[in-house]
């Protein structure tokens, strides 16, 4: 059986574009692999392990865009660096500020693929909805990205570097000089002493553009990178990674990746939920919660977080709630549902619940002593909440992105 959707999900990881002046971007990578590409540069093995643990420092803690920015690395050997390698990040296209504060940015890639990123700013929480694909392949009825086709999966690099994107705009990169003791070639570093300061950025959510389960290996390369404790250090229970239910997928998140699931539920009978969750047909509902069951790590204190679109007259029933309850019940889920009104987006098949019908249902699942929140949109007026992400992206054959690289790098001479 085909999984619904336009198309099948692209079942390989995507190799990395060789840039056209041979050298290779860093960003995405792990000390380990900037290593070994050190070695295989020329260095000896000593030397490639010592400069790839200052460079991982400088490209993920410090947030450099410049080899010349490495005060800690011999200036004899920083052009060695920017002739084989460069430090990127997604190229902007358009940003966004809404009149909540929430941030959109359109991206596009080395090979002129476009997709969005939002960043939403809480009292207590700045939470950054990363996207993994171009487009999506679910063709979820009530989702904006839905309705466009799955172009291409997101690199490791493409997906750490709008964590480091959102960082730069954010401005909260550690300011002040770097003292490095345990270097034996450091430089005197000119400026004030090196102070980390308040970040504005604390949470991380898989929410953004296409499926991150069906682009498995590099998204778990992405989020180790940005797990870790010398670099970005962003802790796994500040992650959260949502799917539609891509069930064979789900127990190796958990031991792989380790961060927080959320799971697309909105609905919580077959009919319903294969109607505005195609893959529904393909994995049901019993099949998903049990998956989420056996999730490594779940517990009261890590929570699942069910997300639950509410639609008029569709999935809002007070018998919706009951069911939702029972289900919970029934396979034992340390759960929160999220509940969230439907955000409008043009030609969408469906209506949001009204706001009393809304509270009744909270009410039903948490006088059954289930968390039940009413998220508040946020975005709207930029088209940047939850459903409404989508770009002009298109699928384009490789030799049609060639020709347009080549005819991009003409007009530039």
């Amino acid at each position: 059986m085909s999984i619904p959707g336009h198309f099948d999900p692209v079942p390989v990881p995507r190799e990395v574009t060789p840039r056209a002046d041979g050298r290779v971007d860093l960003i995405g990578l792990s000390r380990t692999q900037i290593a070994a590409l050190f070695l295989d540069a020329g260095l000896d093995a000593k030397a490639a392990k010592l400069r790839a643990k200052q460079v991982f420092h400088w490209l993920y803690h410090r947030g450099v865009t410049g080899f010349d920015a490495m005060t800690d690395i011999a200036k004899t050997m920083r052009p060695w660096l920017a002739e084989r390698f460069v430090i990127g990040r997604p190229e902007v296209v358009e940003a966004q500020v809404s009149n909540d504060g929430t941030r959109k940015w359109l991206l596009r890639t080395a090979d002129n693929h476009d997709f969005e990123m939002v960043f939403i700013p809480d009292a207590t929480r700045g939470t950054l909805c990363v996207s993994s694909q171009v487009g999506c392949t679910l063709n979820c009825r009530f989702c904006h990205t839905g309705t466009m086709r799955l172009v291409r999966n997101l690199t490791p690099g493409e997906i750490v570097g709008q964590v480091m994107l959102a960082r730069d705009v954010l401005g909260e990169w550690p300011r002040g000089s770097m003292a490095a003791p345990d270097f034996d070639d450091a430089e005197d570093d000119e400026g004030t002493d090196y102070t980390p300061d308040g970040r504005l950025l604390t949470n991380i959510v898989m929410m953004g553009m296409g499926e991150p389960l069906y682009n498995f290996d590099h998204v778990r390369d992405a989020l180790k990178v940005v797990m870790d404790g010398d670099g970005l250090a962003l802790s796994k229970r500040r992650i959260t990674l949502s799917t539609s239910g891509v069930v064979p997928m789900m127990a190796r998140a958990g031991e792989e990746i380790g961060v927080n699931l959320a799971v697309s539920l909105h609905a919580v009978t077959k009919d319903v939920r294969d109607e505005i969750v195609p893959i529904n047909r393909k994995y049901g509902i019993e099949e998903l919660l049990q998956a989420c069951a056996d999730y490594p790590g779940a517990s009261n204190a890590r929570r699942i977080t069910f997300e639950y679109v509410m639609l008029k007259d569709k999935n809002d029933r007070d018998s919706d709630a009951h069911e939702l309850v029972r289900l919970l019940r029934q396979y034992g889920l340390p759960a929160k549902v999220n509940l969230i009104p439907f955000n409008p987006w043009p030609g969408a098949p469906y209506e949001c619940s009204t706001p009393e019908r809304i509270k009744r249902f909270a009410e039903i699942v948490f006088n059954a002593g289930i968390s039940a929140p009413v998220r508040t949109p946020r975005g709207r007026d930029i088209d940047a909440a939850c459903g409404q992400l989508k770009t002009a992206a298109e699928r384009k054959s490789r030799a049609e992105v060639d020709r347009l690289l080549e005819e991009k790098q003409a007009a530039l001479g």
